[in-house]
């Protein structure tokens, strides 16, 4: 078994049980890509096992602190089940979920989602994010079938990850075939995706439970007039629309997925003529309907990454701090905002003094309702706290 000797000094985070070494804190030592290391203290003590990555800043990932523990196929089949176990203890009501998230689940890297609800008819979706779960990806594979009962496969490891790792992107039937697209049910509405197009797996369902606030506040509230900006393929668009809005614009630079939004309004049959898009840089939108005078009731701002490290924390809080400044001003007095971030480098804190800041420039001031975050299927350990990537705010803006 090759070795890994830190620096003195930097074995502090594993004898707390993080699970990455980054390239700095190694000393000396080397192995192929997702090759398990035995990660060793300046003095020679065992810290942990771990998958290497030579192409990446997080140069191990830590699979076990327990020296006795063996890396094999049957390490993975234990975890993927137990990951498995715990969603069906949590009882989703949705037919769309997340059975392995990464870290969370002791498989740092690999994503696993599932779109249906029998073993018969399911789909399941997978992103090897990483050199480690890369190398095992069979064994994996063979795991969840059998975790699962499922027969069907499919791989999305195309995300920007894949790079740092040195890695391709490689989209494809793992296991099975057939149909690449599913529906799903989620708070009794009907969502559509296609996992081997559109972003990550196919679709977000760790904002599930948050689509289910918007369409409660949007009953409580009386909400008239919405406007869903980054709406992808319009997950919020439909929760407002089920909790009474009058009208909702949708906005995304996407084409496909704005079509696939008034697809999912008549798959619930919700008037059409209530559900208005617009492909749109989302910025530019807001700037224009600001100056135009239009006023909403309640805005959804749910853009994708713009810090994916803390080292585009800077940059990536002006563009928080400028689309949510736009935001405020465009809500009628007494509207309300859903503002998230899902960037792993911009913490729950900076992000509430980001979108203060906003307010206090836009000269408005208002409530938080309630913070936001991820549905439990996307569960955030206690010695990983970088696994809490979703965060977000609700606020009532000062009537």
């Amino acid at each position: 078994m090759k070795s890994i000797r830190l620096h003195e000094g930097r074995e502090r985070s594993l004898l707390k049980r993080h699970p990455w070494v980054f390239d700095g804190a190694v000393a000396r030592g080397r192995a192929d890509p997702g090759e398990t290391v035995r990660v060793e203290a300046a003095d020679g003590r065992f810290l942990a096992w771990g998958a290497f990555s030579p192409a990446s800043r997080i140069r191990v990932r830590c699979w076990s602190f327990d020296e006795a523990e063996r890396i094999d196929a049957a390490l993975f089949a234990r975890r993927i089940g137990r990951a498995v176990a715990l969603r069906q203890r949590l009882g989703v009501a949705s037919t769309g979920v997340r059975l392995v998230h990464g870290e969370a689940d002791g498989l740092p890297g690999l994503v696993v989602d599932r779109y249906g609800e029998g073993p018969g008819d399911a789909l399941l979706v997978a992103q090897f994010g990483s050199a480690g779960v890369e190398r095992w990806k069979p064994a994996i594979a063979d795991a969840l079938l059998q975790a699962t009962g499922g027969t069907r496969l499919y791989e999305r490891s195309d995300a920007s990850v894949r790079e740092l790792e040195g890695l391709p992107a490689v989209t494809g039937w793992l296991r099975g075939g057939g149909d690449t697209a599913a529906t799903i049910t989620e708070h009794g509405w009907r969502l559509t995706l296609d996992v081997a197009e559109g972003h990550k797996t196919g679709f977000y369902l760790d904002q599930r439970d948050n689509r289910g606030l918007l369409a409660r506040w949007v009953r409580h509230f009386g909400v008239g007039r919405v406007l869903n900006a980054y709406c992808y393929t319009g997950g919020f668009t439909v929760a407002a629309l089920a909790g009474g809005a009058r009208e909702v614009l949708s906005v995304d630079s996407s084409g496909p997925a704005l079509a696939r939004v008034q697809q999912h309004v008549r798959l619930n049959g919700f008037d059409e003529s209530a559900s208005r898009v617009a492909e749109a840089d989302v910025p530019a939108l807001l700037k224009r309907a600001l100056h135009d005078g239009e006023r909403f009731d309640a805005i959804v701002l749910d853009p994708p990454k713009f810090a994916p490290t803390a080292a585009h924390a800077e940059r990536a809080a002006r563009a928080y701090k400028h689309i949510n400044l736009l935001a405020l001003q465009l809500l009628a007095p007494g509207g309300l905002l859903l503002t998230f971030s899902c960037s792993g480098g911009v913490g729950a804190d900076l992000f509430h003094k980001i979108v203060a800041g906003a307010a206090l420039d836009a000269g408005v001031d208002g409530a938080i309702l309630q913070r936001l975050e991820g549905a439990p299927d996307h569960p955030t350990t206690m010695t990983f706290p970088e696994g809490e990537y979703l965060k977000g705010l609700a606020i009532l803006k000062s009537s």
